[in-house]
């Protein structure tokens, strides 16, 4: 893990998302996404066929209906009761531009790729972006009503009291208002019984912590099964349906359950040392 090469030839490359959201958008015919269509309601209408309501006032009725609309999906109660459930950490948000110039401590502890520093119930995580930018997230083990008053660098920072300044940097120097990332995630395993004309992808079907680092290629290799699977049935949407979804539910339930294990090595009782024995490949005591 810690050895792969980042000349192309590795197996977990890494782009921006801004870069990868650019490149897929401009390969598509003009026309074919349609923005300020924010759905706010849906209904089945038998047969497969599913009526759409968006909030500028139109409807549109489907003859299929993929939900790849995140953790809140409108789409996912037509096919299962399940929720998103906070998994008890939250993340802090926050960029530090020109950071080699400006930033120069904290810069050479992040390095030119990613810098962990973990312990019980908290954590700051960094990583190096192109134009000199260190993004960062906080972690912290908090209920969800810490998160209901005005959350400042300055009451973030009081949590890693002591820790070395070119880390609190990582949380007081931000060029960018502290933004919150509650880590919530749906039950490990989430599946469905097959309900006509509509399914799931990305975080709509198997949202999950980001410990395993698999949510946004999940989504695209989601994507991309489902089309394989409809081209693979012409004709028999049904079938295409049962085909990805009997592929779709033990792939995600894998990474659901590295995911939620990744996060207690991340922050658990005997943070750091799991995150050493994941890194290096060794096992737990």
């Amino acid at each position: 893990m810690l050895d792969e090469p980042d000349d192309g030839t590795g197996v977990r490359p890494e782009v921006l998302r801004g870069d990868l959201r650019r490149i897929l958008l401009e390969s598509l015919p003009a026309g074919t996404i349609r923005w300020d269509h924010k759905v706010t309601g849906v209904r089945a209408l038998g047969g497969g066929r599913h009526e759409l309501t968006f909030a500028h006032g139109p409807t549109v009725t489907t003859d299929l209906l993929v939900g790849a609309d995140g953790a809140w999906s409108r789409i996912r109660p037509l096919l299962s009761n399940a929720q998103p459930r906070y998994t008890g950490i939250t993340f802090v948000e926050n960029y530090l531009r020109d950071a080699d110039e400006r930033h120069p401590a904290a810069a050479k502890a992040v390095g030119d790729g990613a810098l962990f520093a973990v312990a019980p119930g908290k954590g700051v995580l960094a990583h190096r972006e192109a134009g000199g930018v260190l993004h960062s997230y906080i972690a912290l083990a908090t209920p969800q009503e810490w998160m209901s008053g005005a959350v400042t660098a300055e009451r973030v920072a009081a949590e890693f009291d002591g820790w070395a300044p070119e880390l609190t940097a990582l949380i007081t120097d931000g060029d960018t208002a502290p933004v919150l990332r509650p880590i919530n995630a749906l039950p490990i395993g989430h599946r469905w019984d097959r309900v006509p004309g509509v399914t799931l992808l990305g975080d709509a079907a198997h949202l999950m912590s980001p410990f395993a680092g698999e949510g946004a290629n999940l989504a695209m290799f989601d994507g991309s099964e489902l089309g394989r699977a409809i081209a693979a049935h012409p004709g028999d949407v049904e079938a295409a349906l049962t085909a990805y979804e009997q592929a779709l539910f033990p792939r995600s339930e894998r990474f659901a359950v590295e995911s939620a294990a990744n996060l207690d090595l991340m922050f658990g009782a005997d943070a750091p040392a799991g995150l050493l024995t994941l890194l290096t490949g060794g096992e737990r005591n």
